[in-house]
């Protein structure tokens, strides 16, 4: 098992305001400053959410584009644009029937940001509980087709999230064999969005190491807990041999009732890996293991 392992900051998703967390990035220059600061104390990969001047989400790649030249003026971290979006802004499309759909167009506009190494994969049909909103995320063969397609066009390595095991299962491991993807494929698992999520899996031990058990050989693999799985699922991933996410996207607290920033979340966990006898890879390491151009 190696002992240097990839950190991914999430520093600002799609779906939190700053009246969850006032540290919470959102415009492109405290998105960079963020990623900045986090990839300087050992994160090697940035999963960035882009967000209107009104902080909406939104998958706009004139703004992607301008977050990714702000970043990677100031670093060399790997850059991976989000085609999830939200559920938010630019990402909702009122439907007739009293549900709200996340708009499929604006998330293939995640794709098209100058700069971007990676696009965050979410081939996922769900469902988004957002207070009294019921977003319905409708992600079908055909369009996960689509999707992938628009990557690989743009030269831009998919990173595979998942929430349950029939994505690893079913779309995911359909497209590798497909050939959309070269090995190793990155295949991140978000686990704890169940209470917001319908059809994603809480965390646990065993749903790990089932989900890993799911994943097509040529794998490798990170685990992105939300809420409180982020620090024990953050743990036995680097047990385990795979690499890991923190961030504000998927948790605002650093211990009960103490709100976060992203730089403590990432210092925290390297801390934790030093005493474990492991390194953060840098970002130079991480773009030859994951196969990507070298910058």
């Amino acid at each position: 098992m190696s002992n240097r392992r990839m950190v991914t900051i999430a520093p600002t998703g799609g779906m939190s305001m700053k009246t969850a967390n006032p540290a919470l990035p959102t415009q492109p220059q405290e998105i960079a400053d963020d990623v900045i600061r986090c990839s300087k104390a050992g994160a090697s990969i940035v999963a960035v959410h882009a967000r209107r001047p009104d902080d909406q989400a939104t998958c706009n790649p004139d703004i992607y584009s301008d977050i990714n030249a702000r970043i990677r003026a100031g670093c060399d971290i790997i850059i991976n644009n989000s085609t999830g979006g939200g559920n938010s802004g630019d990402m909702l499309v009122e439907r007739g029937d009293g549900l709200w759909e996340s708009n499929f167009e604006e998330r293939l506009r995640g794709c098209d940001g100058v700069g971007a190494e990676m696009c965050t994969f979410d081939g996922v049909t769900v469902v988004d509980t957002v207070g009294d909103k019921e977003v319905v995320v409708i992600t079908p063969p055909s369009r996960c087709e689509t999707l992938v397609k628009r990557m690989v066009d743009r030269g831009i390595k998919p990173e595979w999230e998942v929430f349950s095991p029939e994505h690893i299962l079913q779309d995911v491991t359909r497209l590798i064999q497909k050939g959309h993807d070269k090995p190793p494929y990155y295949i991140n698992m978000v686990l704890g969005g169940d209470k917001g999520f319908q059809g994603a899996m809480p965390y646990s031990h065993d749903v790990l190491n089932f989900m890993i058990s799911c994943l097509p050989p040529e794998s490798i693999w990170c685990v992105s807990g939300i809420g409180p799985a982020q620090l024990p699922a953050s743990i036995q991933a680097l047990l385990l041999g795979g690499h890991v996410r923190v961030g504000l996207e998927d948790n605002h607290y650093y211990s009960r009732g103490v709100k976060a920033t992203n730089l403590m979340l990432v210092e925290r966990l390297v801390r934790q890996m030093n005493e474990m006898g492991i390194e953060p890879m840098s970002a130079p390491e991480s773009r030859e293991l994951l196969g990507l151009k070298a910058i």
